[in-house]
């Protein structure tokens, strides 16, 4: 199951494999393009110099390297390792990693119904056209089941063997966000007007908000839900259920804190 473009994009961050290591640079084969070759000259290893590729890499050492030529005339491909940033990197070994995961899970679909290579490649374009990429397509089968293949040219039994795989494989993912809110009030009864508004705001949504005290006048909200638009609806009712309930009795403020998702893979 090879990418369908004979040659990767100028620009496009790869997943490599050392092939040959020469004192000119380092061949190696891209994974994601039938195994094509690639060429990583010297100069374009790091900014600095460069004494010995062999302290670099080494034969069957994974790499990730970004295309500065891509020749499609003389399939040539000509890379570096320097130019590619540590987000790149990180970004692109998930990337690929969740493919390969993908890939297996499909394996076992073909595997458990005895369907050929032909047609499981078919179903791959299939998915890869309503979702972008395959395991998207099967965290979504984890999250929403046989729902997730509405519509599309695929077997019932084979959705079915698909989803059940998901579900074997994938934690369906949560998704985190929130805000730290300050509250504060002159009243005599100020810490009870503060106690009133955060207990009326954590009853709109208790199986999804955590609030707790980071010390005053700052209470930390914390959202947990399955899709990213339903964490953020339920984060704004909550700090605008906030807003009303303190009213004229105090003052309300706050800032948004960094979202995370988690969840994924088993």
């Amino acid at each position: 199951m090879t990418n369908e473009k004979a040659l990767p994009e100028v620009g496009e961050v790869v997943i490599s494999t050392v092939k040959e290591i020469t004192p000119h640079g380092i061949y190696v084969t891209l994974d994601e393009y039938g195994g094509i070759t690639g060429f990583l000259h010297i100069s374009e290893v790091s900014t600095g110099w460069v004494r010995n590729l062999e302290r670099i890499a080494k034969p069957q050492q994974k790499m990730v390297l970004k295309v500065i030529r891509s020749d499609k005339n003389r399939m040539e491909v000509d890379l570096s390792l320097r130019q590619v940033s540590n987000e790149e990197r990180r970004q692109k070994i998930i990337e690929w990693k969740r493919e390969q995961r993908a890939n297996g899970m499909l394996q076992i679909v073909k595997n458990r119904l005895g369907i050929s290579d032909e047609i499981v490649v078919n179903y791959k374009k299939v998915l890869e056209e309503k979702y972008g990429a395959l395991y998207d397509a099967f965290e979504s089968m984890a999250v929403d089941g046989e729902k997730a293949l509405e519509g599309l040219d695929i077997p019932p039994e084979v959705q079915r063997a698909m989803v059940e795989i998901a579900k074997e494989k994938i934690v369906p993912p949560k998704y985190e966000i929130g805000a730290l809110v300050e509250l504060y009030s002159r009243s005599p009864f100020g810490i009870e007007y503060i106690k009133k508004a955060l207990v009326n705001a954590l009853e709109l949504h208790p199986e999804n908000v955590r609030i707790t005290y980071a010390g005053a006048p700052w209470y930390r909200v914390r959202v947990v839900a399955d899709d990213y638009k339903r964490a953020e609806k339920i984060l704004n009712s909550v700090l605008e259920k906030i807003r009303q309930s303190i009213g004229k009795n105090g003052t309300f403020n706050f800032k948004r804190e960094m979202s995370r998702k988690y969840g994924g893979l088993s």
